[in-house]
């Protein structure tokens, strides 16, 4: 057992350097996206009156529910007392802070008045889970400031557990409250359901824990210290677990629209529409099944043998979680709305321009796609300069 002491990161490069210009340009870019479409109108993009949740929305809601899952390491080396994820705890709260503050910088720019966010910050509906929402965000972003600051003085150790308990429970409190956004919404068939919650909840295990396990690797590679076998290997099995939660949910999540009548056109819509590709095949076969047999392979493999191999499944099957949670919002928040809602149900509607007859269309335009990738430069911008400015990253891993 060695040592464990911090250091900040600095990396040095053409490769880094690149790789900080992408990511400035698609910030920039991003800002562009979102001052053209605060100026020229929602038209430009392909949100209409009944599809007012674009891709942006997909963006931040991925990125928030992924800020949640990435404190994962932090809480199992507080407040679990898992020894193996103790040299990473301030790399995982600061890719939490990072990644918060780009999802709700995008959801901030998609609402169309920004110059407005004093008022929305300063006048409450509390009978509105939106109203909850503000005090989530911010009550998390400021446990793990404070989180970090305790982490990092040892003065403040014998507190490390209690603060990080404070942290668990209130992520869990914010992505129960994310899920409750499209649960409590009783006038889209396709939510309206309280299984969203927890589905949520696993679904920012399985993003966060794949977000940081994708950093982790980014890091050693740049530091030239591999991250251990034995770390590997646990982040595989974490990833299996919740990938098969994950599915869990969804299947229950879905049987149970197939019972109930009145949810039946939208899973339709889902399991055999215009959404039933990005389903099958975004969510279901890269999301679920491609992850879960990449990582049975890891743990299948004999402990050090291959251990090259085992990293690259790890990093594969992390991307492919992230494209299988991205493609399950984007169906959540987008085929919700493109369905046709029931307005007078048992009647039959004979003529409507309401929304409530035939599915809509919606294809999210340059604009929308810009913003989104630019909430992500900026919670990736943002992680860097933590790693850089500040001593979160080991430099002596647990062997």
């Amino acid at each position: 057992m060695t040592a464990l002491s911090h250091q900040c990161l600095k990396p040095r490069g053409a490769l880094y350097g690149l790789w900080i210009a992408a990511l400035v340009i698609a910030a920039v870019a991003g800002l562009y996206c979102a001052y053209t479409m605060e100026h020229a109108g929602h038209h430009i993009t392909g949100m209409t009156n009944r599809v007012v949740w674009g891709l942006p929305h997909v963006f931040a809601v991925s990125l928030i529910v992924a800020a949640s899952g990435a404190l994962n390491a932090a809480s199992m080396a507080s407040v679990f007392n898992v020894s193996i994820y103790k040299p990473y705890s301030r790399c995982s709260v600061a890719l939490a802070i990072s990644l918060l503050i780009g999802g709700v910088m995008v959801l901030v720019l998609d609402l169309g008045r920004p110059d407005r966010l004093i008022v929305a910050v300063t006048h409450f509906n509390f009978r509105s889970v939106f109203s909850w929402n503000v005090f989530l965000y911010t009550g998390f972003l400021l446990l793990c400031i404070v989180y970090l600051w305790f982490l990092c003085e040892r003065r403040y150790q014998h507190q490390i557990k209690r603060i990080g308990l404070a942290a668990l429970v209130w992520r869990i409190m914010l992505t129960t409250g994310t899920g409750c956004i499209f649960g409590f919404l009783v006038g889209r068939n396709s939510l309206d359901s309280a299984l969203l919650a927890p589905m949520f909840i696993v679904l920012s295990l399985v993003t966060g824990t794949a977000a940081l396990a994708l950093c982790l690797l980014a890091i050693a590679r740049s530091q030239q210290n591999p991250l251990p076998v034995a770390t590997v290997r646990s982040l595989s099995t974490l990833m299996i677990w919740f990938v098969a939660a994950l599915g869990y949910f969804a299947i229950v999540h879905h049987l149970t629209n197939l019972y109930v009548a009145e949810h039946a056109a939208s899973e339709r819509l889902v399991l055999g529409g215009s959404m039933a590709a990005l389903f099958w095949i975004g969510f279901v076969t890269v999301g679920l099944a491609g992850p879960l047999l990449l990582l049975m392979k890891n743990l299948i493999a004999d402990t050090d043998a291959d251990y090259k191999t085992q990293k690259r499944r790890l990093q594969f099957a992390s991307a492919a979680a992230l494209i299988g949670g991205a493609s399950l919002v984007y169906v959540i928040i987008i085929g919700s709305q493109v369905s046709a809602q029931r307005l007078f149900p048992g009647k039959t509607v004979l003529a409507s321009s309401f929304g409530d007859v035939g599915n809509a269309s919606y294809q999210p335009s340059l604009w929308e796609w810009g913003l989104g990738f630019g909430g992500v430069a900026v919670g990736l911008l943002i992680f860097q300069l933590l790693l850089r400015l500040f001593p979160f990253t080991a430099d002596r891993q647990h062997s």
